[in-house]
């Protein structure tokens, strides 16, 4: 192999790589600019996002309607549209991560020595942040399916005032839980709760799915690929290991959203408890 053929595969892997890495950067500083309008720039940072949801959940609890006021529907639409830049991008850093993990395993199989070594980490780490990025993909889908509720982990956490109108806002609710009131706030509440881990268990189950499918074709492959190509089966038996397994642990994930969805009073109880 000429030093210009070798060269030729690794100048694709640098510029899949370089994407990679802008893509991380776009991620964590594009999204709250994207997301922001004229209405919304006081938003687009974590400090005056918190305590402005924290003020508007206040005052709707206290008007105990269903409907957003002005105040809070913004914020809703502000994060709605933050989750909508998160999962564009995490997508984008999902495909380009299984793209750098196929080049690097694909590499892998033609070289050896210290390259080889070398590509069989890229491979590794492109699969952990592949995985890293499915997800975020999935949390930011249920945010936007269900951004109000997303938003109400912003109650709990630093800063977190002892007294004022938020922790009685909170004991009230806690209240009405445990007295099995249901005013026309806490059921708007109650339903973006049950929509929040009900679009997690179906986008779960999907990836489920794929992952057994995926599974399958890898084990298929694996008894297919002749006896004297070790590393290639090595290689599919790994995968064909660790692919159930990310299943197994995502089905559990599953599961435990789907229960909360259809017996969603403990979970709430706990979670306005602080036990989230």
């Amino acid at each position: 192999m000429t030093s210009t053929t070798w060269l030729r595969p690794w100048r694709v892997f640098a510029c899949v790589a370089a994407g990679a890495a802008a893509l991380v950067v776009a991620f964590v500083l594009a999204p709250a600019p994207l997301a922001s309008t004229r209405a919304t720039t006081d938003l687009t940072s974590e400090g005056p996002l918190i305590a402005t949801f924290r003020s508007a959940f206040v005052v709707y609890w206290r008007a105990g309607n269903a409907g957003f006021d002005s105040d809070l529907q913004r914020v809703v639409d502000y994060w709605f549209r933050y989750h909508v830049a998160k999962a564009v991008l995490g997508a984008a850093l999902l495909a380009v991560f299984i793209l750098l993990g196929v080049l690097s395993w694909q590499a892998f199989l033609r070289v050896g020595g210290l390259r080889a070594a070398a590509l069989a980490v890229s491979g590794v780490l492109s699969t952990a942040l592949a995985v890293v990025s499915l997800a975020t993909v999935m949390a930011n889908i249920h945010g936007m399916a269900a951004p109000f509720g997303s938003l109400l982990l912003m109650l709990f956490g630093a800063p977190s005032p002892s007294a004022g109108p938020l922790p009685d806002t909170l004991a009230q609710i806690r209240q009405q839980l445990a007295e099995g009131q249901n005013s026309p706030a806490l059921a708007v509440i109650t339903d973006d709760y049950v929509k929040f881990h009900a679009v997690m268990a179906v986008e779960g189950t999907i990836v489920v799915i794929v992952l057994v499918v995926l599974s399958v074709l890898l084990w298929r492959g694996f008894r297919r690929t002749d006896r004297a190509e070790r590393r290639s089966r090595r290689l599919q038996a790994a995968y064909g290991v660790f692919v159930p397994l990310l299943a197994l642990a995502l089905a559990v994930i599953v599961l435990a959203n789907a229960t909360t969805a259809a017996h969603p009073l403990p979970g709430l109880e706990g979670f306005f408890a602080g036990g989230w």
